[in-house]
């Protein structure tokens, strides 16, 4: 009995000893670096932000078109007898009049029907429409098949910002999104404008406006000359 007991001892000894040291360690480790209780915790360690985006640069070329001075919206001096508010269309010159009164008119540049598409004639406008949609006639979707069927209002529709439309025709006055085709012949005989021209025009004319149409054999020089 009294061996056990003396073996007792020495094995608590022992023990706290080990626990002396161990609180030693703890304590020398301690002031060195703090160990974490749950190494298995460990926070992630913290990625570098990512740096703001950047919006790309336009390519080059896509800025603002400007129109050649004489495709520009301006007021020059045009001799006619039709009464003021009267539209006339100047085909082979590519430009269109709205008439003022006392000799003068607002000319604009505009986009006309292609080789085999001109026509010539007096309708006047019957509606009007902003953003307007676009169902092309039978008669573009036979040439063109490939054309959508129905194309709703907005900037990228061929019709543009607005459209006056002519008698019962197929025909329409209206904007574009391709501005450098101003002063061409290139549509299916619609005349078309820029949008801020057409915008302009859109608001100076009404329902039952008369819109003249010269044929495109009629090539006496322009009668329009610029105000200074």
């Amino acid at each position: 009995m009294f061996n056990s007991i003396k073996r007792n001892s020495r094995l608590a000894a022992a023990a706290l000893g080990a626990l002396a040291i161990g609180t030693i360690g703890f304590s020398t480790s301690s002031s060195a670096a703090p160990l974490p209780f749950f190494p298995f915790l460990m926070t992630p360690p913290t990625e570098a932000a990512p740096p703001p985006s950047v919006e790309a640069a336009p390519p080059q070329g896509e800025g603002r078109f400007e129109l050649p001075a004489r495709l520009r919206r301006q007021v020059v001096n045009y001799a006619t007898r039709e009464a003021p508010g009267t539209i006339i269309i100047d085909t082979p010159h590519t430009y269109l009049y709205y008439v003022l009164g006392n000799g003068q008119a607002l000319r604009y540049g505009i986009g006309v029907g292609r080789d085999g598409f001109t026509w010539s004639g007096v309708q006047t406008i019957t509606k009007k429409a902003e953003w307007p949609d676009w169902t092309p006639p039978p008669e573009m979707i036979a040439r063109q098949p490939y054309l959508p069927r129905h194309m709703a209002g907005g900037p990228g529709n061929p019709l543009g910002a607005r459209a006056m439309y002519l008698g019962g025709t197929v025909y329409r006055i209206h904007g574009t999104n391709a501005p450098e085709t101003i002063g061409t012949h290139v549509s299916s005989g619609c005349l078309r404008l820029i949008n801020e021209d057409v915008i302009d025009l859109y608001s100076r004319v009404n329902v039952g406006t008369r819109v003249i149409v010269l044929p495109m054999t009629d090539r006496r020089a322009d009668l329009g000359t610029t105000v200074r």
